[in-house]
C-alpha cells in the first residue's frame, strides 16, 4: 500500500501545523486503526519529522517500538575532591535512555527506594579503582544484578528490573546469597548468576550457579541451583557470561592477562572447557548478537572481532583508535555499542554495513558512561 506523505505547513513558533493534532487525525479519510497500520511501514525518523500527531503515534503504547540505547551513568570523577576526608561515598548511578530518532537523552523514572537503593561506583578507600556494577538485558528488560554498597557489601538482595515499554521498575526474586564480583549473563531468556563474593568469601557461593527463568509466569519466578563450577576462580572480578547458541561462555579475568575460560551447556546442565582459540583471543569486553555470534574488543589494539566456532579463531571486523581501552560493550540490532575509556563516549559500530561504519554518542553533560544496553524505546506522552 502506497502512502503519500504531505508535509504540514510550518510556522515561526512551531515546526508543525497542529490542525491534524487537534482533531486527532492521522491520515485524512481513514480511521485511526487503519491509518496506524499504514504508517507502521514508514521509518521512525520520518514519522518523527512530519507532524505532531505522527510523532505522538510513534511513542504511543500501541505502536511497534523502535530500539534505543540505555545507559548506566555516573557523575564525572573529580580526584581532587575525592582526596578530602569529608567525602562520603553515596549512590552515584543514574539511568538514561538515548533516543536515536530525536537524538536526545531522557532520564528513566527513579528506581524504587524501598529497600534503600545505593549502587556505589567509587569509594574513598579505592581512588584508583571503579567498583563494578553488573547489568544485562533479558527479554526486553534491563536488569541490574550486582553492585557494592558504601560498606563494601553486596548492594542487591534481589535484581532490580526496568521494563521500558511500561516505564516501570520492580524487583525480581530474592537471590539466595547476594554477591558482587560474579559472572552474570543470560541465554534463552534465562538469567544466570555464577560464582561471586558476598560480604566475605564463601567457597560454596564462589562455585555456585543459579538461574532465574523469565519465561515462567511472574508468580513462579525464583532462583534454581544448577551445576556448580569446579572451583572459585570466577569470583576474582565482575565478568560477562555471554550467551550464544545454547551455551554461556565466560573468562575469569578481564583484559589481556592470563586467564581461564569456561563454557556452560544450558541444555545439558554441564560445564565444558572453553576452546583454546576462544580463550586466547578473549582480550576485552564481549557480547553476543542475538545469541548467535560473539564479538569481543581487544582493549589494547582497539580491534573488534567476531568468533568463528568452526575454525576456533577470532575474525577482525574493524580496528579503531576509539575502541582502545573499551570498558564495556553491548550488541543488538546489528550494532555493537562500546563504552570508551573512562566512559567519555559511546562508539556505535554497524557490523552489517560493508564497509563497516561507526559513529559516536556523547553522554549527558557532567556524566560518564558505566554500561550500555539496547532495548525498546520508552513510552512517552510528551511528544
Amino acid at each position: 500500500m502506497e502512502i503519500t506523505v504531505q508535509c504540514c505547513k510550518q510556522s515561526k513558533n512551531d515546526p508543525f501545523d497542529d490542525n491534524d493534532s487537534e482533531n486527532g487525525t492521522l491520515l485524512p479519510g481513514l480511521p485511526d486503526d487503519l491509518a496506524q497500520r499504514c504508517l507502521s511501514s514508514l521509518s521512525p525518523s520520518l514519522l518523527f519529522s512530519v507532524c505532531h500527531s505522527w510523532r505522538r503515534l510513534l511513542y504511543s503504547p500501541s505502536f511497534p517500538p523502535f530500539f534505543s540505547l540505555y545507559a548506566l551513568l555516573s557523575p564525572l570523577h573529580n580526584p581532587t575532591m575525592a582526596l578530602h576526608r569529608e567525602v562520603v561515598p553515596q549512590s552515584t548511578i543514574v539511568f538514561f535512555s538515548f533516543d536515536p530518532i530525536s537524538l536526545s537523552w531522557r532520564p528513566l523514572p527513579s528506581p524504587p527506594q524501598n529497600p534503600s537503593f545505593h549502587l556505589l561506583r567509587r569509594h574513598p578507600s579505592f581512588l584508583s579503582r571503579n567498583l563494578p556494577i553488573q547489568s544485562l538485558t533479558v527479554s526486553n528488560h534491563l536488569i541490574v544484578i550486582a553492585a557494592t554498597t558504601q560498606n563494601l557489601f553486596p548492594a542487591l538482595s534481589s535484581p532490580l528490573v526496568f521494563h521500558p515499554e511500561s516505564n516501570i521498575w520492580f524487583y525480581g526474586p530474592q537471590i539466595s546469597a547476594p554477591r558482587r564480583w560474579c559472572a552474570a549473563g543470560s541465554a534463552q531468556d534465562v538469567v544466570y548468576l555464577a560464582s561471586g563474593f558476598g560480604s566475605h568469601y564463601q567457597g560454596d557461593v564462589a562455585r555456585s550457579l543459579e538461574q532465574w527463568d523469565l519465561n515462567k509466569k511472574r508468580e513462579n519466578w525464583g532462583w534454581e541451583n544448577k551445576a556448580g563450577l569446579k572451583d572459585g576462580r570466577f569470583s576474582r572480578e565482575a565478568v560477562e557470561a555471554v550467551g550464544c547458541r545454547g551455551k554461556l561462555c565466560m573468562v575469569n579475568v578481564k583484559g589481556n592477562a592470563l586467564k581461564e575460560g569456561a563454557v556452560y551447556n544450558v541444555g545439558l546442565d554441564k560445564w565444558e572447557d572453553m576452546p583454546v582459540g576462544m580463550v586466547a583471543g578473549w582480550n576485552g569486553p564481549a557480547a553476543s548478537m542475538d545469541e548467535d555470534e560473539i564479538y569481543v574488543i581487544d582493549e589494547v589494539k582497539g580491534r573488534l572481532s567476531k568468533y568463528d566456532g568452526e575454525k576456533d579463531c577470532w575474525v577482525k571486523v574493524i580496528e579503531l583508535e576509539q575502541l582502545k581501552r573499551a570498558e564495556h560493550i553491548a550488541a543488538g540490532r546489528g550494532k555493537i555499542c562500546a563504552v570508551s575509556a573512562k566512559g567519555e563516549r559511546i562508539i556505535v559500530v554497524d557490523v552489517r554495513d560493508k564497509p563497516t561504519r561507526f559513529w559516536e554518542v556523547e553522554p549527558p553533560c557532567g556524566l560518564e558512561v558505566v554500561a550500555v544496553h539496547v532495548l525498546p524505546r520508552m513510552i512517552s506522552r510528551q511528544h
